[in-house]
């Protein structure tokens, strides 16, 4: 798998791992000015570590769904092109408006991810919907923002079993998702993102 543009494999503080070029966040380890990209705290960083397909090259206009206090999306920030980035609750928009402060193209938007309607206003077309969403309906929410991508844009979506139903089988739950998507996507990839996130499925998708 080719890693994108501006995503290295580098020692930092005397571990192997992905990296990114940007500003520090928080107290997260650095050399220079590379920021190491930790897979346990970031589903996508999972799936990169994870040699997943997901078409990613560098410079690409990104839709993110789930940007929480901004440790992935500041990392998509600093490879990728304008960078939308949704986030629902306000407190870590505090948090993910800090991150923005040292990156001019990262784009904090105080949204719900099930309304696109409340930012089609705002959000381009794009590249790239990444989508981290704790919430039940997952699949609906993919499908609802669609209408961003571009033809032969990607999806790249981390599945959270529990969100969706704590009592269910995580298989069980990951078919379904899998199946409602394919309204709108043609899945290209889908793998449990063990050992980095239990319960949970990364897909690589394009619009059908």
């Amino acid at each position: 798998m080719t890693l994108p543009a501006g995503v290295e494999r580098r020692r930092i503080d005397g571990t192997d791992g992905l990296a990114t070029r940007g500003e520090q966040v928080g107290s997260e380890p650095t050399d220079g000015e590379w920021r190491r990209w930790d897979p346990h705290r970031s589903k996508l960083g999972a799936m990169l570590e994870l040699e997943f397909e997901t078409g990613l090259a560098g410079e690409e206009t990104v839709l993110y769904l789930g940007a929480a206090a901004g440790t992935t999306v500041s990392h998509v920030a600093d490879f990728a092109g304008p960078t939308y980035a949704v986030e629902f609750a306000p407190r870590p928009m505090l948090d993910l408006v800090d991150v923005a402060t040292d990156r001019g193209h990262l784009f904090p938007l105080l949204k719900d991810a099930r309304k696109p309607e409340t930012y089609a206003h705002v959000v381009e077309p794009v590249d790239v919907i990444v989508q981290d969403v704790a919430t039940r309906g997952q699949a609906a929410v993919a499908l609802r923002n669609a209408r961003f991508l571009c033809p032969d844009g990607r999806l790249l979506l981390s599945v959270k079993s529990r969100s969706e139903d704590v009592t269910s089988d995580p298989e069980a739950i990951f078919e379904d998702v899998t199946a409602d998507l394919k309204d709108e996507y043609e899945i290209i990839e889908a793998r449990r993102l063990e050992p980095y996130h239990d319960d949970h499925l990364g897909v690589v998708a394009r619009q059908s």
